[in-house]
């Protein structure tokens, strides 16, 4: 039997209590998403972007509709996508109005000869393509900004700025962003994809980790990897490549997730992330080093659907 596997994140950080029952729902929906399009026959790309659709549509996580905003109160969304076994990457990063980065992240793999695309020049090949106008803020978003814009009035910055991290006491939710899922499909394709609205209250333009191939997305034939938390940290250690890395030197994928969210900390004290990760076995792990990371997950050999918070 050829091995399958498919786990997705909602983001590193607490969520508010409030928030637990959706955050799950959206997991196990996206989960089973991916798993409905394995059964009519569908590859994992198509099985990891099937999944990723359904978080970017839940307006309680960090992606799609109800993404965080910027401090000019805008939406600046990134998402990726990579296929193991060719490398091809499929990335957009800063689009604003789009229901779904991932599904253009995968027509800039499809439909150009580029890695990346940015800003209006995404938009603009999104048009092309017939991708309608779509405004993601939610009321919630805006109400958290006016709120959020005042308080740094007041002189008290974010918590990325790492000088008053009693800021996000109130709003724990912020951290809690960016969501993804890595697949390894019935046709024994690994890919890996990652969407987010960023952390709240960024400047202008602010490109994090999950465009970038190796920090907040990678997939190679060992493995694949999607990263969440703050995206400066990601990107200076390379989470994802490490984890890959460590999957191609035989480290199930579990122990490879751990392992690499390790050496990332030592390199970058700061850092604060985790990470999912699937191995050619079909094996699925995840590591975080904040205080959860909710994740569902299915398996060839555990087909329901399950659910945890914390890593193991």
């Amino acid at each position: 039997m050829q091995p399958w596997a498919v786990i997705v994140h909602t983001g590193a950080g607490r969520k508010p209590e409030k928030k637990r029952e959706e955050v799950e729902k959206a997991a196990r929906e996206a989960v089973a998403a991916a798993l409905a399009v394995m059964r009519e026959g569908g590859k994992a790309l198509d099985m990891c972007v099937a999944a990723v659709k359904v978080l970017e549509d839940s307006p309680v996580l960090n992606a799609g509709t109800g993404s965080v905003l910027t401090v000019d109160g805008r939406c600046e969304m990134d998402a990726a996508l990579m296929v193991g076994s060719t490398q091809r990457v499929g990335a957009v990063a800063n689009v604003e109005r789009i229901r779904h980065p991932i599904e253009l992240a995968r027509a800039v793999m499809e439909h150009t000869d580029h890695v990346l695309l940015s800003g209006e020049g995404a938009e603009r090949f999104a048009r092309h393509l017939g991708f309608p106008e779509y405004d993601p803020i939610t009321e919630e978003r805006r109400k958290q900004w006016r709120e959020l814009i005042g308080r740094l009035e007041r002189g008290e910055p974010p918590r990325w700025a790492r000088k008053l991290p009693e800021f996000l006491k109130a709003y724990p939710e912020l951290l809690h962003g960016t969501v993804g899922c890595v697949v390894l499909g019935p046709d024994g394709e690994i890919v890996a994809g990652t969407s987010t609205g960023g952390i709240f209250l960024k400047l202008f333009g602010r490109i994090g980790d999950t465009p970038i191939p190796g920090a907040g997305t990678f997939a190679a034939p060992a493995g694949g990897a999607s990263a969440t938390g703050i995206g400066e940290g990601i990107m200076r250690s390379l989470l994802t490549f490490r984890a890959v890395q460590r999957m191609e030197e035989g480290l199930p994928a579990q122990e490879a997730a751990r392992k690499a969210l390790d050496e990332a900390a030592r390199r970058v004290p700061e850092l604060e992330a985790g990470l999912i990760t699937v191995d050619r076995a079909g094996r699925v792990g995840f590591a975080h080093n904040t205080e959860a990371m909710p994740v569902a997950y299915a398996t060839h050999e555990q087909e329901s659907v399950q659910f945890a918070e914390r890593a193991p």
